[in-house]
């Protein structure tokens, strides 16, 4: 019975942050168990284009997303699910943008960021020639598929001895108890994990950091390519979107220059529009995305987001796209902030990933929340 059961570790949320945790817990040799209302994995760890985009990063998200590569390409081989330490190719269609990517690439060196000339980029990539002037291949970056590598993880931590309560709700929380629906689970660390329903169980924290959902729209599609698209692809609207770029001098004059190439498209901006794509092993790829905020998620969405982004798709690719599936991602978002890390009560450690780059960040953020954790607690590590 859970009343009866303690705990070194209990991870309240099996999206990827918890899994992380509990993974990183595991390796400890401690007793784990992971929480959570529905019956496997779901939500933002599994709607996304499962690209880990460590270089793209700045500040503590980089540190995050550098400590937890090697994580993901163990996991990838013990828990069997696809991954690949492809990179990620980023085109320039103007000057503007190939100005942006070669100031990030003097800053960030030749072993983060490596520059293409417009033959090499086109050498490399399945589109148009129109107005392409150079692009970057960042080396680092990985990518898995996000429809499994989730729930593989799980079905490997609960294989290799955690404890998974499923369909089981944490209602509140005590210094040494989690209070959940099916009873009390006992444990010296708890840790919360449950991305955007931290508003639910702490909603102080959300109401100071104005917390919000951020929804998107997300395809799967096929299109007869000239050959594979290789590796992830960002383009000029990926790099007016990630932090790593942010105070770069060339970012204002590109983003200048997206809003007055589209005037009969405002939408575009105001959409918060992504134009990225993933390729997939079953040889689709993953097309995305858009951006609207609000703290309750609408469950309808325009066609017109969808409509932007099969436009953009076939401009680039310069064929048609046949779209087998549609979907709407949903993660947490607060202005101007990338995590919500706290500790509300002696023992419980509230850890929310406050932007879209969970699955790039998981891993490194839980290593280095865990080890945070068992030190301050002081809990014995088994030999």
């Amino acid at each position: 019975m859970a009343n009866e059961t303690k705990y070194d570790v209990v991870v309240v949320g099996a999206g990827i942050v918890g899994l992380a945790h509990a993974y990183h817990a595991y390796n400890r040799g401690l007793r784990v168990a992971v929480v959570d209302h529905a019956d496997g994995v779901t939500g933002a760890s599994v709607q996304n284009f499962g690209h880990a985009c460590i270089t793209a990063q700045s500040g503590t998200a980089l540190r995050y997303g550098t400590a937890g590569r090697q994580h993901w390409l163990d996991l990838s081989r013990k828990a069997g699910f696809w991954s690949a330490a492809v990179g990620t190719l980023c085109v320039a269609r103007h000057d503007d943008e190939l100005a942006l990517i070669n100031e990030f690439a003097a800053e960030r060196g030749s072993s983060d960021v490596r520059l293409l000339d417009r033959t090499q980029i086109l050498d490399r990539l399945p589109i148009r020639p129109d107005g392409v002037t150079g692009g970057m291949y960042l080396p680092n970056d990985l990518q898995v598929d996000p429809r499994t590598a989730a729930p593989s993880i799980a079905r490997w931590l609960e294989a290799s001895g955690v404890d998974f309560h499923w369909r089981t709700a944490a209602t509140h929380f005590d210094t040494g108890v989690v209070h959940t629906t099916r009873g009390d689970l006992h444990t010296e660390t708890t840790f919360v994990t449950v991305n955007y329903d931290i508003d639910r169980l702490f909603p102080e924290f959300a109401d100071r950091d104005e917390l919000q959902r951020c929804r998107l729209h997300m395809l799967r599609a096929h299109a007869p390519l000239a050959f594979t698209l290789p590796t992830p692809l960002f383009t000029g609207w990926s790099l007016v979107r990630y932090s790593g770029f942010d105070h770069l001098a060339s970012k204002g004059a590109v983003l200048q220059r997206l809003r007055a190439d589209y005037p009969d498209y405002p939408d575009y901006v105001d959409i918060d529009l992504h134009q990225m794509y993933t390729p997939q092993p079953d040889g689709s790829i993953l097309v995305g995305d858009t951006h609207a905020k609000d703290i309750s998620t609408s469950p309808f969405q325009s066609e017109k987001g969808f409509a932007v982004l099969i436009d953009e798709a076939e401009k680039l690719f310069g064929v048609p796209l046949t779209v087998t599936e549609r979907w709407q991602g949903v993660y947490s978002s607060a202005p101007d902030k990338e995590f919500l890390i706290e500790e509300p009560i002696d023992g419980v450690h509230v850890v929310t990933v406050t932007t879209g780059i969970g699955m790039t960040t998981s891993m490194g953020l839980a290593l280095e929340s865990v080890e945070n954790a068992l030190t301050n607690n002081n809990i014995r590590i088994p030999a």
